[in-house]
């Protein structure tokens, strides 16, 4: 399994939410793409259609062409059909199962919410691993205890790998998390300006590139 570095800042382009603001996904992840994105995540959380598998297949495209990974949430079967990266939740296939479908290459990732999860994450075959949420959040609808940034240092001692920090994290708060030993913060909410357009979304990305301790 190569080892994986992970860029400062990791967008989410959530479908849901560009659902909500109006904007094309397409748009959305030239715009992430074109503003400085070096990693891009699709989040889509309902059923995959033949039209949301093309979406993806088309964002993977262009995430291809400008040479960044494409990773894709929760669904093993997709992420091996499109060579994408795979992230997965707590609640997904296990990382032993999903290497079955992706293969022991693929770059996967792994979301942690306690000791406990960040301990066996640490023995897994993933490549990074993801933990809080840090911060209250509105992307999950369930979401589990927040962390804070002491729950965050104590899970950066617990692993070697690189580390996500996840969950309510803006320009405002992101410096404590890297400070506290996150490698890169993963981002939807405060990615989305409202209005919401193409210009505006990479404004956002630029923004938080810019950001970036490094």
């Amino acid at each position: 399994m190569a080892p994986f570095t992970l860029p400062p800042v990791y967008p989410i382009l959530d479908t849901a939410t560009l659902d909500r603001l109006g904007l094309d996904p397409i748009a959305a992840a030239e715009a992430f793409i074109e503003g400085g994105a070096n990693i891009l995540q699709i989040r889509h959380k309902t059923f995959w259609s033949r039209e949301t598998f093309s979406l993806a297949e088309n964002i993977a495209a262009l995430c291809e062409s400008a040479g960044i990974t494409f990773v894709v949430n929760d669904r093993a079967d997709y992420a091996a059909i499109l060579g994408a990266a795979l992230h997965l939740g707590q609640d997904d296939l296990s990382p032993a199962d999903a290497r079955r479908v992706i293969g022991p290459d693929t770059i996967l990732g792994f979301s942690t919410h306690n000791p406990d999860q960040m301990a066996a994450a640490e023995k897994a075959a993933v490549q990074y691993v993801a933990f809080g949420p840090v911060f209250p959040t509105v992307s999950k609808e369930r979401p589990d205890p927040t962390v804070g940034i002491a729950g965050l240092k104590a899970g950066r001692a617990l692993t070697q790998k690189p580390l996500v920090a996840i969950g309510g994290i803006t320009r405002d708060n992101a410096f404590t998390c890297w400070s506290a030993g996150a490698d890169s913060v993963a981002v939807i909410a405060d990615l989305y300006p409202n209005p919401c357009t193409k210009k505006t979304l990479r404004d956002r990305m630029t923004e938080w590139k810019n950001l970036t301790p490094r």
